[in-house]
């Protein structure tokens, strides 16, 4: 989610995170990577043994955890965000096969916090996200 990475960013000022990109990523790829993730941490739920699981993380080049979704502040929220990694061929795939733009945000971003700090900020500001399913 957009706040959750400018949580992570600091809103683009934390050290060697100064630019904020917004990568449009076709749906194929990003349906296969979402498909294909192993979950960071285990659960009996997706996986019938610590082992099976622990195999599947190591030889995987798809990582996936749930983050606290963050509020404006960057407060954590009971709502759970994604988090994808991808190592591997997966970047190559990424790269050359899925991306299909990439936008510079940085200023709408600062512009955001500004207006936060001055208590002019209005949810209308926020890129607009919606639930995502997978085909």
């Amino acid at each position: 989610s957009f706040l959750w990475m400018m949580y992570r960013s600091g809103w683009g000022e934390k050290e060697g995170q100064n630019r904020i990109l917004a990568i449009d990523v076709k749906r194929i790829g990003f349906d296969f990577i979402v498909k294909n993730a192993v979950a960071s941490s285990f659960s009996p739920t997706g996986y019938e043994t610590y082992e099976q699981w622990k195999n599947a993380l190591e030889n995987s080049e798809i990582r996936c955890q749930w983050d606290p979704e963050r509020d404006i502040y960057g407060n954590p929220l009971k709502q759970r965000t994604i988090q994808l990694g991808i190592k591997g061929s997966i970047v190559k795939r990424y790269v050359y096969d899925w991306i299909a733009g990439i936008s510079d945000i940085t200023h709408q971003a600062k512009k955001i916090k500004e207006a936060i700090k001055l208590n002019s900020f209005t949810e209308d500001m926020l890129p607009q996200e919606k639930e995502y399913f997978i085909n």
